[in-house]
């Protein structure tokens, strides 16, 4: 063989033989027609899949893993054994005392004991040890140095009092841990913070703040009537009014106002006397926020006046229950259309439902009524307005549409837990502003035979106050109360009779 035929051997053995080399192939230049062709394309194809996956595997050479490793040394075996029972010993030891300490703010540390050093263990998430649980915390800050008896630390001019800025400022910072949770006061681990001593009172101050801003928030939303829930003690009243029968189920709520919440609810028995099948319970908000500048009308109430104490507010609530109450049995007795009370539990008032199949009787406000029922509703509101003064002694004090329902063909009077008597000391000006509330509803809606407020205000008081403009009708109605209210003062609660000349008959005494 020549030499140029032994040199290109050589040189193809050289390629085929590197495991890592890439052989040198001659790519012989092909027509457009070979590189279409599907035969050269399953070639190539096949010289892809033998460059890739070789078929001349030798699978008589030993795997090498970690079973097969030399173990004919006793010692090695001895070393094996001993580091597998010293990982055991100490996952046992560690599970121990994970026990032992539980959720103890003491905990108690094992690790003189292990076999194994901590960090040389298994990569096991069940065996890595806790930094918590170890002797040395690196992430806790150190705690200030402590001033002695004596007050200082040092001599001559190093000399430190405890009242020094640095180490004030650093004790400081370390109370700030004795705040409450709910006060955030951020991570100062690995910095020297330090607190004046001004700064340090404020936060102080602010923490006890907002401590007893935030009881007083928790006992408001617990003694408190919300929009549409109740507190806890009015809903265990309702509970024990279902298990003693008088109730046999509430449903939700139908009204919401400024003063109460109205559920309504299935009547039960009292006393084997039935109570109406559908029943509504006036609850009257236990929020004192309401309250504060309505009590005008219990106050100068004489029937309440003894009783009225504005150092005990909740009892002011249950009064205007109480009053309301009064108020509808004397239109009850009257005959005038009003709710008709069942039971009276503090500040929860039981009443008959005005309506149908849970469904509450519109108001004036909201119903579309035709011309011949709107003047029916009017003179039925001129004689009931004529009856609650002259027969029950009572002014509505917040009659409009608002509190007027339409139901069975005639109007119903409700809210009238404000209602006072007419020797109130503005009861004739109360009156006076219904008047004026009813006067112009039915003016608007088109009722030709609406009085204006002066006239109506003569109809319904039997006066006969006589004026040019309202300024003046109102002066003469606050003469009158003044005169009224001196009487009352001088001789109790009844009202003087004034001669018809002067001002025509005042009121009726109160029976």
């Amino acid at each position: 063989m020549d030499q140029v035929g032994i040199t290109v051997k050589e040189e193809t053995d050289s390629v085929w033989k590197s495991p890592w080399g890439a052989p040198n192939k001659v790519m012989s230049p092909c027509s457009l027609a070979d590189v279409m062709s599907e035969q050269l394309a399953k070639q190539l194809q096949l010289d892809e899949e033998n460059v890739g996956f070789p078929s001349n595997v030798d699978v008589n050479e030993p795997l090498i893993t970690g079973d097969n490793i030399d173990t004919a040394s006793d010692l090695m075996l001895a070393q094996m054994m001993q580091m597998e029972f010293d990982r055991e010993f100490d996952t046992q030891l560690r599970r121990e005392e994970k026990k032992l300490n539980g959720e103890s703010k003491v905990s108690v540390s094992f690790e003189n004991y292990r076999m194994v050093h901590p960090y040389d263990d298994s990569d096991s998430s069940e065996d890595e040890v806790d930094w918590q649980d170890t002797c040395h915390d690196p992430y806790r800050p150190d705690k200030p140095t402590t001033t002695p008896k004596k007050g200082f630390v040092g001599k001559g001019k190093n000399i430190t009092t405890k009242h020094d800025e640095v180490v004030c400022g650093r004790k400081n910072t370390a109370r700030m841990e004795n705040f409450a949770p709910e006060v955030q006061v951020g991570d100062g681990v690995g910095m020297d913070l330090q607190l004046s001593n001004q700064v340090f009172n404020a936060l102080k101050q602010h923490c006890y703040s907002e401590q007893r801003r935030s009881a007083r928030l928790h006992e408001k939303k617990e003694h408190s009537t919300a929009e549409h829930a109740v507190d806890p003690k009015t809903r265990l009243l309702m509970y024990k009014m279902v298990n003693a029968g008088t109730l046999e189920a509430i449903n939700g709520c139908f009204s919401t106002g400024k003063e109460s919440v109205v559920f309504h609810a299935k009547g039960g028995s009292i006393d084997d006397q039935a109570v109406p099948e559908e029943c509504a319970i006036k609850v009257f908000k236990t929020t004192l926020n309401e309250f504060k500048n309505r009590d005008k009308y219990i106050k100068d109430d004489y029937r309440f006046k003894d009783r009225f104490s504005k150092l005990n507010p909740r009892k002011i609530i249950r009064m205007w229950a109480e009053k309301e109450m009064h108020n509808l049995a004397r239109m009850q007795k009257a005959g005038i259309p009003c709710p008709e009370v069942v039971i009276l539990k503090k500040h929860i008032l039981v009443m008959s439902f005005i309506g149908e199949k849970q469904v509450p009787a519109p108001k004036l406000k909201e119903i579309k009524l035709s011309s011949e029922d709107m003047k029916q509703a009017y003179y039925q509101v001129l004689h009931m307005m004529q009856q609650l003064y002259q027969e029950c002694n009572l002014v509505h004090a917040d009659l409009s549409e608002y509190n007027m329902l339409w139901h069975n063909g005639k109007v119903w009077l409700i809210d009238v837990s404000q209602s006072v008597e007419p020797t109130h000391p503005h009861g004739l000006e109360f009156l006076f502003r219904d008047c004026r509330n009813v006067s112009l509803f039915f003016q608007k809606v088109g009722v030709s035979e609406a009085m204006n407020e002066h006239e109506l205000f003569n109809a319904v008081s039997g006066l006969n106050i006589t004026a040019d403009n309202e300024g003046e009708f109102i002066a003469q109605i606050e003469g009158l109360e003044k005169m009224n209210e001196d009487h009352v003062q001088k001789r109790g609660k009844k009202a003087p009779s004034y001669h018809s000349d002067d001002w025509g008959p005042l009121m009726k005494n109160s029976g």
